[in-house]
């Protein structure tokens, strides 16, 4: 017979519920007896039965989260991060790719919530409120991460794109760029946020955009690398060429460095670049990438939390919004004040 939680609570003299309250990492248990409850589990190699606690509390314990791109790892790190504060509290978190397909988006969804989840959070590739709007009326707790849809009023989190765009244009003009192009995003909050940031920030300079300056990919978070690259050449044939390139992510930056250099162009000295999201390996690169640090790591803390803050409220929860801080990171593709002192 598989150990259960009665067994582990007589051997060690101690109750169900205070058993119980260790596996679900609950603050009123002593260190000691936490510590003997988990020695005992591990000796007894017992894993709780999700499926009987959850007719007990009415609760199944899974978290869905819809994403464009696994391969991106923009997504991959929120999702480390969202999984690893769920798992505090005894939250298993199942991943859906959508592949910035609305419909296959919402195949997805309600193949999740099928399976009666607690929550369900979702970077979205829709461009429509209209299916959230009805979710939330009817599902489980909807948390928006990294796009939203203004006015809906959804619980969201994700970085401030419009500081995003600024930040990086503002660069780009403090290390002497003058004609600033712009690989920009979708048509959802990210793209449009990042764009706007990057128009305001030339007026205020009173610089312009010049015509072909800014282009759109068909998909961006899948197959980033190919679109930046592609988008790329098409600028390097402009004349004037940009000086600057303002990249919607990090993959269409690396993929538009690609195309400087097999053009015989310097970076950064001929066309600098940055782009968003500062990857765990941009540091690594042929010419290390500048970046936005959109802090992915603290996009999955603050969702997990608010996730948890939403499962365990009594009351119906007002929806809440955390808007993180983006975050310049200087390296070799626009430092050209570095490369004038080695020079």
């Amino acid at each position: 017979m598989p150990t259960t939680m009665k067994d582990i609570a007589r051997d060690l003299g101690v109750s169900i519920v205070t058993v119980s309250k260790v596996l679900r990492n609950h603050e009123d248990i002593s260190e000691e007896t936490r510590k003997r409850v988990l020695n005992r589990v591990k000796e007894l190699n017992y894993t709780p039965n999700l499926a009987a606690r959850g007719l007990v509390t009415g609760k199944t314990y899974l978290v869905g989260l819809v994403v464009p791109d696994l391969l991106h790892p923009f997504f991959a790190e929120i999702a480390t991060s969202l999984s690893r504060g769920l798992l505090k509290k005894g939250y298993c978190l199942t991943i859906s790719t959508s592949e910035e397909d609305p419909e296959l988006e919402e195949n997805e969804i309600n193949r999740l919530l099928s399976r009666r989840l607690d929550a369900l959070l979702i970077a979205t590739s829709n461009t429509s409120s209209a299916s959230f709007e009805r979710m939330q009326k009817q599902g489980p707790p909807l948390i928006l991460i990294d796009r939203n849809f203004p006015g809906l009023g959804a619980n969201f989190v994700g970085v401030d794109d419009e500081a995003v765009g600024v930040l990086a244009t503002e660069h780009l003009i403090a290390m002497g760029c003058m004609r600033i192009a712009h690989l920009r995003g979708p048509d959802n909050s990210p793209g449009v946020g990042r764009l706007n940031g990057y128009v305001k920030t030339l007026a205020k300079h009173r610089l312009k955009s010049l015509a072909g300056y800014v282009s759109a990919p068909r998909t961006v978070d899948i197959q980033s690398r190919e679109s930046g690259a592609e988008l790329m050449k098409a600028l390097i044939g402009l004349s004037p060429r940009p000086d600057g390139v303002f990249c919607y992510n990090d993959p269409m930056a690396i993929g538009a460095i690609h195309s400087i250099l097999d053009a015989g162009l310097r970076v950064p000295g001929d066309i600098a670049v940055i782009g968003s999201g500062n990857l765990h390996y941009d540091s690594e690169l042929r010419v290390p990438l500048s970046s936005i640090d959109q802090q992915t790591d603290l996009i999955g803390e603050r969702a997990a939390r608010l996730t948890l803050s939403l499962l365990e409220s009594k009351t119906p929860p007002r929806n809440r919004t955390f808007i993180i801080e983006p975050k310049l990171v200087i390296r070799e593709s626009t430092d050209r004040k570095k490369r004038t002192s080695e020079a």
